[in-house]
């Protein structure tokens, strides 16, 4: 995405003098926020725990999932103009402060778990040319990721303004060596190697087609997260009904060029050699087929790709709270600004976070797997409840005309809030519990928020779900605290 400073987004190349984003503009924000590193990641992550048939199934209800929430953002982009903030005003406005909160506190968690993830990955990319990076989680790989974490920061504290065709211009880059990898692969690719074992059941260590497909579903959800993009920044389409078709093409390419890439892989390496590739695993497999300048061109790729990612997810992250902090439903010292607009407070305690985590992966080793899923999970929350509104809205009758047909929108609400239920049993008890920790963490901050503007703190049914996350968290604390779970 083109960001200026917080919150204000310059229009790129293609949008028209007015500042209204045209449709290739919406659909350049689509698949830039959405390919970041995890398609460069997408050979090992889906090989770890699946063989081919699982890995198609596991594309396959991902389709039909993700699809249902493109639709859900479509609809409400039209049918709530007025609220532009994405999901977190869905969730807030469909089910109450608390579940808004919890949204965007959900989405606020998702986005700077996910720029750890990033400055993992990125170093990760970066030990093919200097080893001692090791897998993006050695001292010498954190000091370098805490270099750049803070030299972001400085830039947007000085009022960063990106060039109007930088999105654009990063998508390509993005892209182009995707599509690349996939005309080698096509190439190389060899039908006796994809059918060795395609059920994956002659690995003892990967367990059912059940328990396979599972394992496919939060690396699925991540590369897709970002599909909402240009239902967040709706309010700047040139026509709103632009909205709905640069997120389809948006879904559409990235789907199958994320499928592509997982399922080609399988034809060009066994499903155990995909396993134990290091990531970003894309520059593995190529190396596998051309040498040595495969490997070079997709980790310089991913290391563009991801710089950029970084910074728009730097911004975001630092918005989320922002906004939530202006109309009270985070504490106010979130909505702080400097002198240049940039909300200070915000970007400094997601940053001091993304340290902390940062520091964490040494000492814990945690894998850029570990950390994408833990992010993937905590996306969730926002997610549901953005299907739950839409399906909300479709059995209320509110903002339909009269006679208007619900049947349609009302069942690919439900759809939506299923996959993301879904997705909820698939990522385990490790990653919820990881997740419920870090929930329960915001409960008091909710509660001072509440207080700060002299309003009563819950409902009665509000009480009791922030007394059963808070149980859930401390449950969590414990079970992590004796080692019964680990998430990393």
């Amino acid at each position: 995405m083109v960001t200026t400073e917080i919150g204000v987004t310059a229009p790129p190349a293609s949008a028209d003098k007015t500042g209204k984003l045209r449709l290739g503009a919406l659909t350049a924000l689509v698949i830039g926020s959405m390919v970041g590193s995890g398609v460069f990641s997408l050979p090992q992550n889906m090989a770890a725990g699946a063989g081919p048939l699982a890995i198609m199934i596991g594309w396959g209800i991902t389709a039909i999932g993700m699809l249902a929430l493109v639709f859900v953002y479509q609809s409400l982009a039209t049918r709530k103009p007025d609220l532009d903030a994405g999901p977190y005003a869905y969730a807030k406005a469909g089910f109450g402060s608390f579940i808004g909160f919890n949204s965007a506190w959900g989405y606020w968690i998702s986005a700077w778990l996910g720029n750890v993830s990033y400055a993992v990955i990125v170093f990760s990319a970066l030990s093919y040319f200097f080893p001692a990076f090791g897998e993006g989680n050695t001292w010498q790989a954190v000091l370098g990721a805490s270099v750049l974490l803070w030299l972001v920061h400085g830039l947007i504290l000085g009022g960063l303004r990106e060039a109007a065709g930088v999105n654009t211009i990063v998508t390509i880059a993005k892209i182009a060596p995707i599509v690349l990898f996939i005309g080698i692969a096509v190439v190389a690719f060899k039908l006796d190697v994809f059918s060795l074992d395609f059920s994956g059941l002659g690995n003892a260590g990967l367990g059912s087609i059940t328990a396979q497909v599972k394992s496919t579903m939060l690396v699925t959800l991540w590369v897709f997260i970002g599909i909402e993009g240009a239902s967040v920044f709706s309010a700047r389409a040139d026509r709103r009904s632009e909205i709905a078709l640069a997120t389809g093409i948006g879904f559409f390419t990235c789907l199958a060029l994320y499928a592509l890439v997982s399922l080609l892989s399988l034809g060009i390496m066994t499903q155990p050699e995909l396993a134990g590739l290091k990531n970003p695993s894309m520059a593995g497999v190529l190396e596998h087929v051309v040498g040595p300048w495969g490997a070079i061109l997709i980790n310089v790729a991913l290391v563009v790709s991801v710089l950029g990612a970084f910074l728009s997810w730097t911004l975001l992250a630092a918005e989320i709270p922002h906004v939530a902090g202006r109309d009270g439903t985070m504490p106010e010292f979130f909505a702080r600004e400097s002198g240049r607009g940039v909300p200070s407070t915000a970007l400094f305690i997601t940053n001091a976070l993304v340290q902390l985590f940062l520091i964490i992966t040494l000492f814990a080793e945690s894998t850029y797997q570990a950390l994408f899923s833990i992010a993937s999970t905590a996306i969730l929350v926002p997610y549901i409840f953005s299907g739950a509104y839409a399906a909300k809205l479709a059995i209320t009758g509110e903002s339909y005309e009269a006679g208007q047909s619900r049947t349609g929108p009302m069942l690919i609400g439900l759809i939506a809030t299923l996959y993301g239920l879904w997705l909820v049993y698939a990522a385990g008890p490790a990653y919820l519990f990881m997740c419920a920790l870090l929930y329960a963490v915001g409960v008091p901050l909710y509660v001072y928020a509440r207080r700060q503007r002299k309003e009563r703190a819950f409902t009665a049914v509000e009480a009791v779900l922030a007394l059963a996350l808070v149980a859930v968290g401390l449950f969590a604390a414990y079970e992590m605290w004796t080692g019964a779970v680990s998430p990393f």
